[in-house]
């Protein structure tokens, strides 16, 4: 039987999990959700368009440059940026209703948006995701086949830059095997819950 959401009196913990493009982030995600049901993904705004398989409200909320700039003017982003030529945004409404009913929730966002939420969101944990090497990397990104040649080579060197993002996070996970990864995410997450720390 699927459990739903871990409810309890306690607030919930923020989990925000970045790494650079090609790493596998939607993947280890969605294994993690599987063995933690309870998990809530936090579905960002983006004004990119979908790609082939994505559902509006499921994978993003696609909106267009306008409107995001609007939500961004009135503040309701808990952070955004702009990354590879297209703005994504994480609502705060959206995580604070879930944190407020005591439900993990994770976001993925990238080194931007992580640097923004470190300093204003107590207690929560920053796991980034690494490629097993750079070949690997770039062998992923060329197998997505999503888009042009120059834009996979623009995401490619965006992403080797990232990797020294990772220095800054509590957690560093390497994604060499999508199952193993998420078992390991979800033992840190279960650690810091038993420990009930920040």
């Amino acid at each position: 039987m699927r459990r739903g959401p871990r409810v309890t009196t306690e607030p919930g913990r923020l989990i925000v999990l970045s790494g650079p493009s090609g790493v596998g982030k939607d993947t280890v995600l969605h294994q993690l959700r599987t063995l933690e049901p309870g998990l809530r993904y936090s579905v960002s705004y983006t004004t990119r368009a979908p790609r082939p398989g994505e559902v509006d409200g499921v994978a993003y909320s696609f909106i267009d440059r306008d409107q995001f700039l609007a939500m961004a003017e009135r503040g309701e982003f808990l952070e955004w940026a702009e990354v590879h030529g297209h703005l994504y945004g994480t609502s705060e409404a959206r995580v604070k209703e879930a944190l407020d009913r005591g439900e993990d929730i994770v976001l993925k966002i990238d080194v931007q948006g992580a640097a923004w939420i470190r300093p204003r969101v107590d207690g929560a944990i920053f796991i980034f995701l690494l490629p097993p090497s750079e070949e690997e990397l770039r062998r992923r990104l060329v197998g997505r086949d999503t888009e042009d040649e120059a834009a996979r080579e623009l995401r490619f060197r965006n992403a080797v830059a990232e990797l020294a993002d990772g220095a800054a996070y509590d957690h560093r996970v390497v994604n060499d095997d999508v199952g193993r990864a998420a078992r390991e995410i979800l033992d840190i997450v279960r650690s810091r819950r038993a420990r009930g720390t920040s």
